[in-house]
C-alpha cells in the first residue's frame, strides 16, 4: 500500500543519479531514502499485519463512496486510446487546472498524487541543509524525508484547540529556514486556521522563507475560493499549494494530485519528479471529468458531514470527547494505550490509526459510509 503510493523504487533510482543536482552525496541520498522508505512502511504494516476481514477500513482517510459515475465512465472510454502516451491529456489537465485556478499553466504540476511533489520540495528544500518547520502532529511526509537528508526538522506543537500556532511558528523562522508547512485542514486532527489569518501569516513568513501549503483536505471545507491560499501565489508570494484527487474526488487508488506556486519555483521542482509520467491516461481523463463535476463533490461532503455527525453522537455516549473535525476524520483521546486500541478494533474488523501527542493517547476515525460508521460504533462500544 505504502510502497506503491510514494513509488520509491523511481524516487531512490533517481535522487541517486540526481546526486550532484542535489548537492547530496550518493550513498547519503541512499540511505536516507532507505530508512525513510523502511520507516513509512513499518507504519503501514503495522495497520495491516496480520489483518483480519475488513469490515470498516477507517484508517486511510478515503473517500468510501469512490470516483463519480461520470468519471468511471471516462476513464472506461479512455480504455480505447490507452495505447498512446497521455501527453496531449496532461496538457489538456494543466489547462485546465490553471483556467479554474487563474495562473497560467507555468504556475502548475501534475503527478500521480501530491505525494511526489511534497518529495521534491522535500528535495529541493534540503539541498542546502539549514531547518524546515511544521506544526506538531502534522502530515509528516515531506519533513520526514527533508530530515533524511540532513535538514533539521523544528516542530512547533499546535495550540489548545490542536490547530497551527501560527504565532510560534513564525517566531521559529531564522536565516537558516528553508521552508514552512502548514497542513489545512490539518491531518491528523482535522482543525483549520482561519483563511485571513493562514493568508496574513503566508504573506509574512513568504518574505522570509517559502510556505508550502497542502491542503489535501480544502475540498471538505465547501467554500474552497475563501480558504484556499494559491490567492497567494497569483499575488507573487513565495507560496507553494499541494492539491490531491485522492481524497473528496476518491482517486487514492488512481493517484492525481497537483501543486500551484510560482514559474521560477515550478522550474526548480520540475527536475526533482517524473514530470507526470507516472500518471495513466485513464486516471487523467477521470480527474478532469471529476475536476469539474461540483454536484459530486458537494453530495460526498455531504454524506461525510452525516456519518462525522454519527460518529459525534457515538462519541459523546460513551463519554468520549473528540476534536471537531472540518475533514473526512475525527480524532479523540482514547482510555487505553492507544496501539492497544487499534489493535482491539482490529480484531472487531475495523481498522483506526492510533497517535501520542500532547500527554494523551489519541485514535483517528476515517469517516466511512454510514453503514461503516455503525460497525465501528459497534467495535467500539465493546472496549469502550
Amino acid at each position: 500500500m505504502s510502497f506503491s503510493r510514494r513509488n520509491w523504487l523511481k524516487a531512490s533510482a533517481a535522487l541517486t543519479a540526481g546526486a550532484a543536482f542535489t548537492g547530496l552525496s550518493a550513498e547519503r541520498v541512499s540511505a536516507a531514502t532507505t530508512a525513510f522508505r523502511r520507516s513509512r512502511l513499518s507504519r503501514e504494516a503495522q495497520i495491516a499485519a496480520d489483518m483480519p476481514v475488513i469490515k470498516a477500513r477507517l484508517f486511510a482517510n478515503e473517500n468510501p463512496w469512490g470516483p463519480s459515475d461520470k468519471a468511471k465512465a471516462a476513464m472506461t472510454n479512455a480504455l480505447n486510446d490507452s495505447y498512446m502516451y497521455p501527453f496531449m491529456a496532461q496538457r489538456q489537465l494543466v489547462a485546465m487546472i490553471a483556467k479554474e485556478e487563474n495562473v497560467s499553466p507555468d504556475h502548475i504540476l501534475v503527478g500521480a498524487g501530491s505525494s511526489e511533489m511534497l518529495l521534491a520540495a522535500a528535495i529541493h528544500y534540503s539541498k542546502q541543509g539549514g531547518n524546515i518547520i511544521s506544526a506538531d502532529p502534522s502530515y509528516d511526509y515531506l519533513m520526514e524525508a527533508a530530515a533524511g537528508w540532513g535538514t533539521k526538522w523544528n516542530k512547533v506543537p499546535l495550540n489548545k484547540d490542536y490547530a497551527h500556532d501560527l504565532d510560534a511558528m513564525e517566531k521559529q523562522v531564522t536565516a537558516d529556514t528553508r521552508l514552512m508547512y502548514v497542513c489545512n485542514p490539518n491531518n491528523p486532527t482535522g482543525t483549520i486556521v482561519p483563511s485571513e489569518k493562514l493568508r496574513s501569516f503566508c504573506e509574512a513568513v513568504s518574505r522570509k522563507t517559502a510556505v508550502f501549503v497542502d491542503e489535501a483536505y480544502i475540498d471538505y471545507l465547501g467554500d474552497v475560493k475563501t480558504h484556499t491560499m494559491i490567492d497567494c501565489v497569483r499575488r507573487g508570494q513565495n507560496v507553494i499549494v499541494a492539491r490531491t484527487f485522492s481524497k473528496v474526488h476518491g482517486f487514492a487508488g488512481l493517484r492525481v494530485g497537483y501543486l500551484v506556486a510560482k514559474p521560477d519555483i515550478i522550474k526548480q521542482l520540475d527536475p526533482l519528479y517524473t514530470g507526470g509520467m507516472d500518471m495513466s491516461a485513464l486516471s487523467i481523463q477521470g480527474a478532469m471529468t471529476s475536476y469539474l463535476d461540483k454536484p459530486f463533490v458537494q453530495s460526498v461532503v455531504q454524506k461525510t458531514v452525516e456519518s462525522r455527525e454519527f460518529l459525534y453522537k457515538t462519541l459523546k455516549d460513551e463519554g468520549y470527547e473528540y476534536v471537531p473535525s472540518q475533514a473526512n476524520f475525527v480524532i479523540f483521546p482514547v482510555k487505553m494505550e492507544a496501539k492497544k486500541f487499534s489493535e482491539e478494533m482490529m480484531k472487531r474488523g475495523v481498522g483506526v490509526r492510533n497517535w501520542q501527542f500532547g500527554g494523551k493517547q489519541w485514535c483517528r476515525v476515517s469517516i466511512g459510509t454510514m453503514e461503516q460508521m455503525k460497525t465501528f460504533a459497534g467495535a467500539f462500544k465493546e472496549i469502550s
